[in-house]
């Protein structure tokens, strides 16, 4: 009897652990966000670096509840001084517990480390973290060089609210490969979170989506590596294929924003998520492609919006305004697809708009990027009368993949850039280098993994003009 009482205790103890084992692997992604034991409880994500600029920079962290995060940071160059500058902030639930920081009065070229604590308790990450304000290279010397990954469909699976069956997203080990990569921002494409039905039809639904996704664990070492821009697409912005009907789309801008923080979004009486940044002498322009667009199913004619009118104006004068040597215009749906008018750019009238009117103007050196298609490829579109216009579509991250059908027009598509199709979970890495005068783009495609997939150069002086006599 004493053998069977110790071995039931043994049993008991046994399966004791295995239930505290079992805690442990389910533990939710808040506490297994990649920090020091003693913060778990306090960080859901971040912290995220957001926009950089000469002499400013934005870091964005989110917590679990309310708390006062506090920010410190100095020249990583200098000895860390005894009390180097910081700020405070509280991270509320009113602001889903977000603190986000904007540190003014930088220096140029200059980079710099900081420390995070939450009510006092340092935080603690696997790398120092640090960031680099941007080059003040203009009338000194050629521009850097200089690399920006982007990529678009992040699904991060969510069991109870998933569609049954095999799991929608797979392969995140590419976040990791991607953070390894260390470019000087990361360009988001759209699709950045995939809202369920659960949720787009509620403000707390939305928020839940965000906090859900931002707090993937493999995520956090790709948010601290680098600057984050942002646009959207349909699934970060509402149901599948929606468009300015939306009745929430207001909730799901301000959400978007609390997420993707930039200095600007929209214009005065123009809502969206189109905004425009700069580095080294390459200018972005994000585009906003469902905030304004009317239904695919709206009769053809001049009224069928997908920019709409205020934001179309916005871009061509930014383009007409702009001395970049490269202008990268990101769209969260294909651009230049001219064999699919379902929900790409090239299926509304605004896109003959804009590209007759690149040709007329004679604006050299654009360059279009996207996402969306779940499958990666180069198109290349000459318009006439204009040099060669590119649109680099970067998709799927971690979602399902749509891999092209053979006997479908897609398949073999003849304004694809031989080589450059790719059915398999990727990330792409525009690369900008060479002497002002000789400045070229190079176009990368990495797997899961980092492996380098393809590759096309683009010399700047092929997106020109010829010269007028």
């Amino acid at each position: 009897m004493a053998d069977i009482r110790k071995a039931s205790r043994a049993a008991l103890l046994a399966a004791a652990i295995a239930a505290i084992a079992l805690a442990v692997v389910v533990e939710p992604p808040v506490r297994a966000a990649g920090v020091a034991p003693h913060a778990r409880a306090a960080v859901h994500s971040g912290p995220m670096l957001g926009p950089l600029d000469y002499r400013e920079a934005t870091i964005w962290l989110q917590t679990t509840r309310e708390a006062r995060v506090e920010l410190r940071f100095w020249p990583e160059a200098d000895v860390r001084p005894k009390t180097p500058p910081s700020r405070l902030l509280q991270a509320t639930a009113a602001g889903d517990h977000i603190a986000l920081f904007t540190i003014a009065g930088l220096e140029p070229g200059t980079r710099y480390r900081y420390e995070l604590s939450i009510d006092g308790t340092s935080l603690r990450t696997p790398e120092p973290l640090t960031f680099r304000t941007r080059d003040l290279w203009e009338w000194r010397t050629d521009p850097p060089a200089f690399s920006v990954m982007m990529g678009s469909c992040l699904y991060v699976n969510d069991p109870p609210y998933d569609r049954p069956g095999t799991p929608f997203g797979s392969d995140f080990e590419i976040l990791d490969a991607m953070a390894k990569q260390q470019p000087e921002a990361m360009l988001w494409l759209g699709d950045n979170i995939y809202l369920r039905e659960v949720d787009w039809n509620t403000r707390a639904g939305i928020r839940y989506r965000w906090r859900h996704a931002r707090g993937l664990p493999a995520l956090q070492p790709l948010l601290r590596a680098t600057q984050h821009w942002g646009t959207w697409d349909d699934h970060d912005y509402g149901p599948n294929d929606s468009d300015a009907s939306y009745p929430l789309k207001g909730e799901a801008l301000s959400a978007f924003a609390d997420y993707f923080p930039a200095p600007s979004r929209g214009l005065p009486g123009t809502p969206g998520v189109f905004t425009r940044h700069s580095w080294g002498d390459v200018e972005f322009y994000l585009t906003d492609g469902r905030y304004h667009r009317k239904p695919q199913r709206w009769t053809d004619g001049p009224d069928k919006a997908y920019l709409g009118r205020p934001q179309l104006e916005w871009l061509k004068e930014a383009l007409l305004s702009s001395r970049a040597t490269f202008k990268v215009i990101a769209f969260g749906s294909q651009a230049l697809n001219p064999l699919n008018r379902n929900e790409v750019f090239a299926g509304y009238p605004e896109y003959q708009e804009l590209v007759g009117w690149i040709v007329q103007r004679r604006i050299e050196g654009v360059v279009f990027v996207s996402g969306d298609i779940h499958r990666t490829e180069l198109l290349k579109v000459v318009p006439e009368g204009g040099y060669p216009l590119y649109d680099y579509t970067s998709s799927s991250l971690t979602a399902g993949l749509y891999p092209r059908r053979p006997n479908t027009p897609e398949y073999d598509h003849p304004n694809r850039v031989p080589g450059t199709a790719l059915d398999e979970h990727n990330f792409g890495v525009l690369r900008f280098e060479g002497p002002r005068r000789e400045r070229k783009l190079i176009l990368r495609a990495h797997d899961k993994t980092g492996a380098l997939r393809w590759e096309h150069v683009i010399p700047r002086s092929e997106l020109a003009f010829p010269k007028q006599p």
